[in-house]
């Protein structure tokens, strides 16, 4: 129920500074990049304790998420091993709010970057579901894990996500407290990553400004063509606008724009 990456601490850096031909993957870098845990083994072969921390170093570098557990022999508590559940979404709730900061990347491979952020407000359910699949599309392959929860307009529940490349998994759950500050968080580890478009995607997703029709104004919906209706609520499961049409039948409008509801 999780990726668990042993590394030697003799020769893990060596390994992680290996050049390899263009176009060709360090498989020890992707390893500790897929991790949920990190196994530093053989330990006692590193007797400076200034070295075995340069390397925590390192590999935090590559994967701020993952603890680092050092040890000799291979000689770890199963209980370290087992039951983890990385995979489990409701875990993603525990996220340590000491990982998220601004964009890093290694000073050693100038392809591998993380980039860790809060972001304040809301987001549109559609609009962050259309920005998903074309990020996936798009840098699947490049994306090395990813996870966030993230706060959607119309909704009570968190929206929690996790991911390995293409493979992405994500659903609501977790209360959002009354107390709790209604904001994103969100982590993605991966090579020749695009911090800019990525922080420029996630924001296009924000839900910002004041719908253009109140409850109870006569709209025009799209409905394969404009039909008229009546607006009957708003942030409705996440979409901006439901709306009843003349002859009875309820739709949604999930964005705000032109292309789905105009004015009547």
């Amino acid at each position: 129920d999780s990726v668990i990456t042993v590394t030697d601490a003799k020769y893990i850096i060596d390994r992680l500074d290996e050049e390899k031909p263009e176009d060709t993957d360090n498989e020890a870098e992707q390893q500790v990049c897929f991790a949920d845990k990190i196994i530093l083994n053989k330990t006692d072969l590193v007797t400076d304790e200034k070295e075995l921390a340069n390397i925590e170093t390192r590999l935090r570098s590559l994967n701020p998420q993952a603890p680092i557990l050092r040890c000799q022999h291979s000689q770890i508590s199963p209980k370290e091993l087992l039951n983890i559940g990385a995979f489990d979404l409701e875990r993603v709730l525990e996220f340590d709010p000491f990982f998220l900061g601004e964009f890093k990347q290694p000073r050693h491979d100038q392809s591998v970057s993380s980039l860790s952020t809060k972001v304040d407000g809301e987001v549109n359910m559609s609009l962050l579901d259309n920005w998903i699949r074309r990020l996936l599309h798009d840098d699947g392959e490049a994306l090395y894990r990813y996870k966030g929860i993230i706060a959607v307009k119309g909704m009570e529940k968190k929206f929690i996500f996790q991911g390995v490349g293409h493979f992405f998994s994500g659903t609501f759950g977790g209360q959002w407290k009354n107390t709790e500050k209604r904001e994103s968080a969100f982590v993605f580890i991966g090579k020749n990553l695009s911090t800019e478009m990525l922080k420029a995607g996630f924001e296009a997703c924000r839900e910002m400004k004041e719908l253009r029709f109140s409850i109870g104004t006569n709209v025009r919906a799209n409905v394969g063509t404009y039909k008229l209706g009546k607006v009957i609520d708003q942030w409705d499961s996440g979409n901006a606008y439901r709306i009843r049409l003349r002859d009875g039948k309820e739709i949604f409008a999930p964005v705000d724009i032109n292309e789905y509801v105009r004015a009547a």
